[in-house]
């Protein structure tokens, strides 16, 4: 742990102290004289955004600690240096395309237009992909070959047993098998430089070139793995049909929500009752590796929480690289979770790994265009996304209303 990640940690549990000092004295007043000041609220609003600021501080130390060095090694192939060297050099910097070679590249050089980006860069914006879209990073991410990703999924119960060696085969029965495939559609970035900056030797292209592509893409793909429609991009996991049923009797397909019972806000007696019931609503086989999601207004109502002892119901993660938990389960903000509201879906309990599936089209294409917008270079990238819930047991949802 490096010496300002311990500081970030340290900074982070005094904050959170200092919050749960204020947060009884709100508490205090309330039960004392039936209201609470202005000023005490103002204070916790301000302690909610430190602490969110001190949070995503310390993963982001946690997360460049562990970050692959970018640099080239030594030991790669000479080949594979010589195009990435003429890729980045010559095409990106000036255009050049008579010493690219697709064999180096992740794809052929597409019909219309375009070369297949270096399998490196290829890998490090998928990377920087998973440091920056928090589904993405606990989704199961498949990449595929073709325009279709079908996944076929038992539900007509089990088809299997136990025999002894020389006992007789009983017929099992014919699965109920139903068929998943992720919608899939093209998301594209289109990052520039000036003519200037590409010539500057020092300007490291590949840096700038990944990071620009990953920001893009993950401002795409967070949506849309929450709320996209599935028509040429993924189906989000809040465009399902919601049913209160439970797994055993909700049909193939809806997603279970639990209701808070007042519309657009918490139960009055005591609202963190239903938590504990949406983490009980989930097999124990998927609860272990279960995560909250839920936008940054939301957990900073659900701070305040305490349980019949008084402790905090939320605790911030106290070591590097471990996550705040609530209820003793990791907490990941994603800020395209709807406010909540009369109806809404705020809140997702979740082991997104056997939820919801993300299909990668393998290999980015890249259009250099230094004609539309002068003096400004374009780079038209794109790529093939999908996403859909592919194991609707593995995920629960919380809704506000009656």
């Amino acid at each position: 742990m490096t010496l300002e990640t311990k500081e970030a940690l340290e900074n982070l549990t005094r904050s959170f102290e200092n919050f749960k000092s204020a947060n009884d004295e709100r508490l205090a007043d309330i039960e004392s004289k039936g209201q609470t000041d202005v000023l005490t609220e103002e204070k916790l609003t301000r302690m909610n955004k430190e602490l969110d600021e001190l949070s995503l501080k310390a993963n982001r130390l946690h997360a460049a600690s562990h970050r692959p060095n970018l640099s080239l090694k030594e030991d790669q192939d000479m080949v594979q240096l010589e195009q990435k060297k003429h890729f980045f050099n010559g095409f990106i910097r000036k255009g050049h395309e008579q010493k690219l070679d697709q064999k180096a590249l992740s794809t052929a050089i597409d019909t219309d237009g375009g070369f297949a980006v270096p399998i490196e860069l290829d890998q490090e914006i998928e990377k920087r992909l998973r440091d920056l879209s928090p589904i993405r990073a606990d989704a199961n991410v498949v990449a595929i070959g073709s325009s279709r990703y079908k996944k076929l999924v038992n539900v007509g119960g089990i088809t299997s047993g136990w025999i002894s060696e020389t006992g007789a085969r009983v017929e099992t029965n014919t699965p109920t098998l139903q068929e998943i495939i992720p919608p899939l559609g093209e998301i594209y970035a289109n990052p520039a430089a000036t003519q200037t900056m590409l010539d500057d030797a020092n300007f490291n292209v590949e840096r700038w070139l990944s990071e620009e592509l990953a920001e893009e893409f993950s401002y795409q793909e967070n949506d849309a793995f929450v709320n996209g429609n599935g028509t040429n991009k993924p189906k989000g996991f809040l465009q399902y049909t919601v049913s209160t049923a439970d797994d055993s009797s909700r049909t193939f397909g809806q997603l279970q929500a639990l209701k808070t019972g007042v519309a657009g806000n918490w139960a009055v007696s005591d609202p963190s009752d239903i938590l504990v019931d949406i983490i009980h609503a989930m097999k124990s086989g998927y609860r272990s590796a279960a995560k909250f999601y839920m936008n940054t207004s939301l957990l900073a109502e659900i701070r305040k929480f305490k349980d019949v002892d008084g402790n905090y119901l939320w605790r911030p993660g106290m070591e590097s690289g471990t996550p705040s938990t609530l209820l003793g389960y990791p907490v990941v903000e994603v800020s395209d979770m709807p406010t909540k509201a009369a109806s809404s879906l705020s809140l997702c309990f979740a082991n997104m790994k056997r939820a919801y599936t993300i299909t990668d089209r393998m290999g980015t294409k890249i259009l250099r265009d230094p004609y539309s917008n002068k003096p400004y270079v374009h780079f038209y990238t794109t790529k093939r996304v999908g996403g859909a819930v592919t194991n609707d047991q593995a995920i629960k949802l919380l809704q506000f209303a009656l």
